[in-house]
């Protein structure tokens, strides 16, 4: 009798997403070479760029992060949600009551005579109730909650996924504006020798003034950009100190010189099984509240049936009046409570949870296309800026020998001062394009991992948030093991994602 008789509602079905049996995203213009995919470590993936400085910074976000801490604290909130639905389990009701009292009740006026009485009385008594769970209600409130405890560890990891892409794309937008900023710096060194030989020509006869001008103009003008490149430079490592848990300033792992952007070949990418899909972190969270609702239609379901209860109450009560005797009582039984008539409340609540349910599986769906279209989008980016890499790489040595051959004809009476500070435009621009395809390059290569899931790793629960912060919960709430006991997780959420990677 205390176990439940059935369990009302749906069971939990993961949403099957058809198209994706048949689907195969493919790297465009990749060559496949076993050998190197199963050297890609998904839940490492960065480690592709060889930066001992980048690996160091993911380190520290992994431990500093303060969006990933709060994730953490996030699956402890839902541990102890957790808990108190697993408590339904046993008598809801359990209470101690009592009382004590002193009274004194006086008489006076009229014809009676004066009176005064005294006395103390006390009751104390324990009363129990426990509702039978004979449809599953409180079941399926532990299903609910157990659902929403695997997806709050799945949301912890694709913060992880985020965290690890962010700082990577980050760290390479502050070393492509930093180049930047080189380059500029270069260019304006050029650009003042040519606006100093303008300048002596002029004042010694031998050129005209707009010559002088037009080499002033576009010394002044490369000048003037070096200001909001270090206005994003500055931004940027503002937003990768966020990331490390840092007030804004210095970050010492920047520092350093004759930095060169890693180049990632687009042969060391190979096919993408699209299984990694459907295994993503934030997939799974998706499939997760699918369950945590899934369950509750059961419980708006129990409510069409009667609710029965175990009552049981002891009592003792007395007082301090000559005379008078104790009390004692002893109440058992069951009591049964049926809503009969509801007008359609109960049918429509089901009606309601059933609807939430239904937005979750097609929100699900949804997340999955999108999943694929991030992934099919940078795949073809890859292909697609490596192959305008090697034209702007190209484009850059012409811009370099014509700026020789412009000076050289300038010098010998050839051409005019036009045709100099032209190349030198030109050189600049194609300078700027190259280190932006570069860029971009990495960035869709970031992208693609990121479009994976790559980038998270099963967390020990001490890891989740550091000891500081749990011991402080400790001493502030008395936490027991729920701040130290290992999380549990199912097999396939447990899996490695190079082991998945490998196995597909």
């Amino acid at each position: 009798m205390l176990s439940a008789c059935t369990t009302l509602g749906p069971d939990y079905q993961e949403p099957d997403v058809a198209w994706l049996q048949d689907w195969e995203p493919v790297v465009y213009g990749a060559t496949a070479d076993q050998t190197t995919q199963k050297r890609i470590d998904l839940r490492f993936w960065w480690q592709l760029f060889n930066d001992p400085i980048l690996n160091k910074l993911i380190t520290i976000a992994r431990q500093e992060n303060i969006q990933l801490r709060i994730a953490g604290l996030r699956i402890f909130e839902s541990r102890a949600l957790l808990g108190i639905a697993g408590s339904n389990r046993y008598p809801q009701v359990q209470q101690i009551g009592g009382a004590v009292n002193y009274v004194n009740n006086q008489s006076y006026g009229g014809e009676l005579p004066n009176s005064s009485q005294s006395f103390g009385n006390a009751n104390i008594g324990f009363s129990l109730g426990w509702e039978l769970d004979f449809w599953g209600r409180f079941q399926r409130g532990i299903e609910s909650a157990d659902a929403a405890f695997f997806a709050s560890i799945a949301n912890q990891q694709d913060v992880q996924v985020l965290i690890s892409a962010q700082l990577t794309d980050l760290y390479f937008a502050y070393r492509t504006t930093e180049a930047r900023i080189v380059i500029a710096h270069k260019n304006a060194d050029i650009q003042k020798r040519s606006f100093e030989i303008t300048d002596a020509l002029y004042r010694n006869g031998e050129n005209s003034e707009l010559d002088l001008q037009q080499a002033k103009t576009q010394y002044l003008a490369t000048l003037s950009s070096i200001p909001a490149l270090e206005i994003t430079l500055l931004k940027v490592r503002n937003s990768l100190s966020v990331l490390l848990a840092r007030p804004p300033g210095e970050i010492t792992e920047l520092i350093m010189t004759d930095y060169s952007l890693p180049v990632v070949a687009t042969d060391s990418i190979q096919e993408i099984p699209a299984k990694l899909l459907n295994r993503r972190p934030d997939i799974r969270a998706a499939a997760w509240q699918i369950a945590t609702q899934s369950a509750q239609i059961g419980i708006a379901e129990a409510d069409y049936y009667p609710a029965i209860t175990l009552l049981g109450s002891i009592g003792l009560s007395g007082n301090s009046l000559s005379g008078s005797s104790s009390t004692g009582s002893l109440q058992l039984g069951p009591s049964l409570q049926w809503n009969i008539f509801d007008y359609g409340r109960i049918r429509n609540n089901v009606r309601v949870q059933d609807a939430r349910l239904q937005q979750l599986i097609e929100s699900y769906q949804n997340a999955v296309l999108q999943a694929a279209r991030e992934v099919d989008d940078a795949a073809y980016s890859i292909q697609k800026t490596a192959e305008q890499k090697v034209l702007v790489d190209k484009a850059v040595e012409a811009s370099e020998r014509a700026l020789a051959i412009a000076n050289i004809r300038y010098r010998e009476g050839y051409a005019d001062f036009q045709r100099v500070l032209d190349a030198q435009r030109a050189k600049f621009a194609q300078a700027e394009r190259q280190l932006q395809t570069h860029g971009d390059h990495i960035s869709a290569v970031i992208n693609l991992y990121k479009g994976l899931g790559g980038g998270w790793t099963d967390m020990p629960v001490e890891k989740l948030i550091p000891e500081k912060t749990r011991e402080a919960m400790q001493e502030r709430s008395k936490w027991g093991d729920l701040l130290t006991h290992p999380l549990s997780e199912s097999k396939v959420n447990q899996e490695s994602a190079q082991e998945r990677f490998e196995d597909d």
